[in-house]
């Protein structure tokens, strides 16, 4: 059965009549924003007052002015062009085949994470952020659309453009999407300064085009004219293209149909749930990605004591330059690809549900959300039914706007999603963002026997679409519950059922559950999009303003119960955790990991309390510490933020290798640093990207530079100064020698050393460490045997050392922390000895303790911060580093 849409559809920008008001990027995709306005008006109204309010409350001199007027100057600044990414923004919309490996390598953009972090550095400074009119980063059509947006008229010099390499030509310099690359226009009579603070942050600047007074885009190259372009046929947006379309009804049965299901197939059920690749852990994938940095994330990606509760969303503090800020930004996401592919536009339109059941879910507040879509679908042809999928998706996706009167401000769309005949699911994947108040934040891990476990319903109408009205009052009066202390955790299900939710909520603190007899064997498996499961305080339950059911009880028996039903949480965990354990693993394979990954015959060290600690003789009210920075380092900010917590002063220095002048001035002026600090922090990142030849290398070498290295011996020998390095930093430490010798000396061949984690990929996972010793200065203010939370990312964190070393370095007090399980038992097993350290090495000391090198980002905390985490996370070493010297 199919319904033929009458008339044309514009087939390049997706049915503007047809899904009239869908928002995306003004007019360059989908509609522009224009009707949106005039359909929501009063939610835009509400938006512009919410802007509004932001900037009145921030200081003049800090808001980015978005204007540009002739004789302004565009600067280009950042990473250098070359033929990366020539042809991405077409590419990304048709059709690929094996040969596409051969022929469309040039599409791919590369990244360059370095420079990234370079421009994030320079637009976090209120100095430069007063002398930007208008920027732009660089994407789709590169200069020519990154630059050529910026102002009605303008005149841009390609050969002014840096370049990667020789041989590029005009057109390839215009449309090549090179990555961190940004174009920002100031005023000709800022030029200079800009320039300048662009070179104090090691990046490179140059002055690329003008705006000129008459409105054409106008690009020379080699001094001809090769583009000459009115303004005026640029915003029609070129040809229009249109196309017919024929919406495909579903067919078959309902994706809701509710089976009968016998009691005794419940077990079997579960386990497939839980296996599915909709509903198995993704936990090995998850941890490849940093999600510490920042010292901002509310909530980690995986809570409890046993960290395997999945949080539901994005939540993090607003960073701010000092003070504490309870404001935090929330971002989830809704989308199922079975449902989808059986109807798209129920797929979208319960997609936009289930983010929005998320937020509410976490705390937030619903009426604050704002969407941005991401739709990918199939190649389109002249076939009117493959225009169906994105029709009705947007279709659907407009309709769950309309009725819930919560706009969407962006989205992305690819239509290249097929391969050989393959097409992608009908993919629109609902993303929503709000702001909230951290005081509201819940997680969802289970977190007390003995509360109870109800079901906040939304419903379906007969057409299997959700209850708009309904879901939008339902998640108001959970909103009061929430912000009165009456919920203690929730999770918002999705199609694979309530039980399977119960198991995923039990999973982080391994606190069973016992569902309730009367609820029927298929409801445990009906998909339930938008509605949430909620573990409700026993006394609280009558005082919810929410409509709810009670399902079942929280108990501390390690299982999920129904009727005769038991499924203890290992088992249901192993299940759970092993469909994609062979792809992204989260332990190492059995020859690789060694199981235990101590040297042969030894063992776990028992904690020693040494007496031996060095006093300092030089007092300083307010010690200064010396944070270099190198290309690729990303923790200097939330390095100088715990110091300047714990009463220090920062001095935080750009190391500039643009050229062999630079160089030579960065070694000056990091000499006369450490001559002036009595501290030096050695933070974490990637110093140099990491590549070649692991990691710190561009870390160590400069210290190495001997004006430099005098300065630090001077600090060590002269003036009992302090140095702490994390992560990164740690591994400088390592290479210089400084641990664990105490100064800067050549690495023996049998040296300590900190070498790629025995999973081969990058960790970003919360580490329970042990203090072995409190010898050194830095753990003064720990607890000696005590065990701490803190979050480790890293790619190359093993501790590596011969058998003679250990001893020694145990001996000694220099092993100040080691791995351990959230009890204080220290174990090789790889679940809490993540990068299968020798001897569950976390951190060494030089021999007097003043050099404490550490992988763990102890930095990375504040209030506020991972509070689905149990454990002290507050080790106090900045705090004790300080007090040293009072």
């Amino acid at each position: 059965m199919d319904q033929t849409m009458k008339g044309k559809l514009p087939q390049k920008k997706l049915v503007r009549e047809a899904a009239r008001g869908y928002s995306s990027y003004g007019n360059q995709v989908g509609l522009a924003t224009g009707y949106v306005r005039e359909i929501y008006h009063p939610a835009y109204a509400a938006k512009r007052m919410e802007i509004g309010a932001v900037i009145a409350a921030a200081p003049r001199e800090n808001v980015i002015r978005e204007t540009s007027r002739p004789g302004d100057v565009i600067i280009l600044l950042g990473g250098r062009t070359g033929r990366d990414g020539i042809g991405g923004a077409t590419g990304s919309s048709k059709a690929h085949t094996t040969a596409s490996i051969e022929t469309c390598g040039a599409e791919v953009q590369k990244g360059n994470a370095p420079t990234e972090r370079k421009i994030q550095r320079m637009f976090r400074r209120k100095e430069v952020s007063r002398l930007i009119r208008k920027c732009n980063d660089f994407g789709a059509g590169g200069v020519s659309v990154a630059i050529g947006e910026l102002a009605d008229g303008l005149r841009i010099d390609l050969d002014k453009v840096p370049k990667k390499y020789a041989g590029l030509d005009g057109t390839e310099l215009a449309i090549s999407e090179s990555q961190e690359r940004m174009a920002v226009v100031v005023a000709r009579e800022d030029v200079d300064r800009f320039l300048r603070y662009a070179a104090e942050e090691n990046l490179e600047a140059v002055e690329t085009a003008v705006v000129t007074e008459e409105p054409r885009l106008v690009m020379t190259w080699r001094g001809e004219t090769i583009v000459d372009i009115s303004r005026a046929f640029l915003s029609s947006n070129g040809a229009r293209q249109e196309t017919d379309a024929r919406v495909v009804m579903p067919e078959g049965e309902s994706f809701f149909r509710k089976m009968p299901l016998d009691e005794n197939k419940v077990r079997d059920f579960l386990t497939e749930k839980l296996s599915g690749l909709n509903g198995c852990s993704q936990r090995g994938l998850v941890e490849m990605f940093d999600s510490s940095i920042g010292a901002s994330s509310v909530l980690m990606p995986y809570g409890g004591k046993y960290q395997r509760t999945q949080t539901q969303v994005m939540a993090a503090k607003l960073p701010v330059e000092s003070g504490e800020c309870d404001t935090v930004t929330l971002m989830s996401y809704g989308f199922d690809p079975y449902l989808s592919s059986w109807s798209p536009f129920h797929g979208a339109s319960w997609a936009v549900v289930e983010s929005v059941a998320k937020i509410a879910a976490s705390g937030g507040d619903c009426s604050k959300i704002r969407f941005t879509f991401q739709e990918y679908f199939g190649r389109m042809t002249e076939d009117p039914e493959r225009w169906s999928q994105p029709l009705s998706a947007l279709l659907g996706a407009y309709r769950a706007q309309k009725a819930l009167r919560l706009p969407s401000i962006g989205g992305k769309d690819s239509m290249s999603g097929s391969f050989d005949g393959i097409d992608v699911p009908p993919t629109l994947v609902s993303f929503a963002v709000c702001v909230g108040s951290l005081r509201n934040i819940i997680s969802p891990e289970l977190k007390k026997p003995g509360s109870k476990l109800v079901l906040v319903s939304v419903s379906r109408d007969a057409s299997d679409l959700p209850d708009y009205e309904q879901a939008m009052r339902q998640y108001k009066n959970l909103h009061e519950d929430i912000c009165r202390g009456r919920i203690l955790s929730a999770y918002a299900l999705d199609a694979n059922g309530l039980a399977w939710a119960v198991c995923q909520m039990a999973f982080g603190n391994r606190l069973g559950a016992r569902i309730e007899h009367n609820v029927a064997p298929e409801d445990l498996f009906d998909p339930l999009f938008g509605s949430i499961l909620c573990e409700v305080k026993d006394s609280e339950v009558g005082n919810l303003r929410t409509q709810y059911t009670v399902v079942g009880v929280v108990e501390d028996t390690g299982a999920v119960e129904y009727r005769s039903m038991k499924l203890p949480l290992d088992e249901a965990e192993q299940v759970w955790s092993r469909t994609l354990e062979k792809t992204f693993r989260t332990c190492p394979a059995e020859e690789a990991s060694g199981r235990g990954n101590l040297p042969e015959g030894a063992e776990p060290y028992n904690p020693e309390i040494f007496s031996r600690v060095y006093v300092n003789s030089h007092g300083f009210a307010k010690p200064r510490v010396f944070i270099p920075v190198f290309p690729g380092t990303n923790c200097e900010f939330d390095s100088a933020r715990a110091f300047d917590r714990a009463g220090a002063v920062t001095d935080v220095r750009v190391f500039r290798n643009l050229s062999a002048e630079d160089i030579r001035s960065s070694a000056v002026s990091y000499a006369e640093a450490i001559n002036q600090s009595q501290i030096i922090m050695f933070p974490g990142g990637f110093s140099a990207g990491d590549e070649p030849d692991g990691s710190a290398k561009f870390f160590a070498a400069a210290f190495r530079n001997e004006r430099i290295q005098e300065a630090v011996h001077r600090l060590l020998d002269e003036r009992d100064g302090l140095i702490l390095g994390i992560c990164n930093g740690f591994q400088a430490l390592i290479k210089l020698g400084l641990v664990p010798e105490g100064r800067i000396a050549p690495q023996g061949d049998g040296s300590p050393t900190l070498t790629f984690n025995t999973l081969h990929r990058h960790i970003s996972h919360m580490v329970s460490t042990k203090v072995m010793s409190t010898k050194s200065p830095w753990l003064a203010g720990a607890k000696s045997g005590g065990v701490y939370v803190s979050p480790a990312s890293h790619g190359e964190g093993r501790f590596v050392a011969g058998r003679e070393w250990i001893d020694r370095l145990f001996a000694n007090g220099q092993v100040a922390t080691v791995y351990c399980d959230p009890d204080g038992n220290v174990s090789g097993d790889p679940e809490w000895n993540i990068n299968g350290s020798y001897a569950c090495i976390e951190g060494i000391t030089s021999p007097d303790g003043r050099v404490f090198g550490k992988m763990a980002h102890i930095e990375r905390r504040g209030r506020g911060v991972a509070i689905n985490i149990t454990g002290e996370q507050d080790m106090k070493v900045f705090e004790s580093g300080v007090k040293y010297f009072s």
